[in-house]
């Protein structure tokens, strides 16, 4: 299971809309040393700030994933860093000219193809690396809502939905197991989704003034307004993309099987806070054992 790191050949940029400001946003992504990991750069902003993107730099939001470095911030992050860790982009500067990230088609493929074109190069460096050893588990603020890691020989993603006989949205699944192949071909693509009854009050709050229906899966009472799915379980998969780039702010490779019942960010972030705590502990225990020897 252990790998080389990785960056990219070449740098490349992209342009997209913010899905919260309406902003233009242009975005680079541009080769890093080993060992840099992901660093968002707010070009922007004097001094041009880095924000390691990691998961103490995580900031609480709704419905998306933050990370914060003193005065600068990047919203939406996680589907930037699913297109990164689903194809082992381990070292990377990520410039961006705007408070968040470019919502795309709601899906990573704007970033996917970004990368793609910029290549891959490998590293001399060995990517470090986290087992799950113990099963555990963080509960949700609703009865069904959890998520939890178990050990595993890879790195296993399953996301449960089901919002119930009344929605529009079907209960559904998906489980994968997480390789560059398996990100490009079954999760990359999978779209944002909102229902309609939640798009007039997200407006309200200053959200999504150029987001329309053609720009992510928007559910009426009748299903998808504007679009058809790609999957019939692309809600779940957009889902499970979530995940992916989520877990990728503990900064390592992982291997485990995390399965999530109708969870958010927030417990994403959470489960991975747990993983990384019961690792720092098992390897405090190694080290009094061996001293003890």
């Amino acid at each position: 299971m252990e790998r080389l790191q990785n960056t990219i050949s070449k740098g490349v940029m992209t342009r997209g809309v913010g899905f919260l400001t309406g902003a233009d946003v242009a975005i680079g992504f541009l080769p890093a040393a080993e060992g840099t990991g992901i660093r968002f750069r707010r070009v922007d902003l004097y001094g041009s700030p880095d924000i390691p993107a990691r998961w103490d730099f995580v900031v609480t939001r709704q419905r998306r994933t933050a990370i914060s470095n003193g005065d600068a911030s990047v919203e939406l992050v996680e589907h930037i860093m699913a297109a990164l860790a689903g194809l082992q982009i381990d070292n990377c500067i990520v410039e961006l000219n705007a408070p968040e990230a470019p919502g795309g088609d709601g899906s990573s493929l704007l970033f996917v193809d970004a990368l793609i074109k910029a290549g891959t190069c490998p590293q001399r460096a060995m990517k470090p690396r986290i087992e799950v050893t113990a099963t555990c588990e963080v509960l949700g603020e609703k009865p069904g809502m959890r998520i939890e890691a178990s050990p595993h020989a890879g790195l296993s993603i399953t996301y449960q939905l089901d919002y119930g006989p009344n929605s529009p949205i079907p209960q559904q699944s998906a489980t994968f197991e997480i390789t560059p192949e398996v990100f490009l071909n079954q999760i990359a693509s999978a779209r944002t989704f909102v229902l309609e009854a939640e798009v007039s009050a997200l407006r309200a709050q200053g959200y999504g003034s150029r987001t329309t229906e053609k720009d992510l899966l928007i559910f009426g009472k009748d299903g998808p307004i504007g679009n058809a799915v790609r999957f019939q379980n692309e809600c779940a998969r957009h889902k499970l993309l979530d995940c992916l780039g989520d877990f990728a702010l503990c900064g390592c490779d992982l291997t485990g099987r995390f399965v999530a019942q109708q969870t958010g960010h927030n417990h994403n972030h959470a489960i991975i806070r747990e993983v990384l705590k019961r690792h720092s502990q098992r390897l405090g225990n190694e080290g009094r054992m061996q001293r003890a020897a």
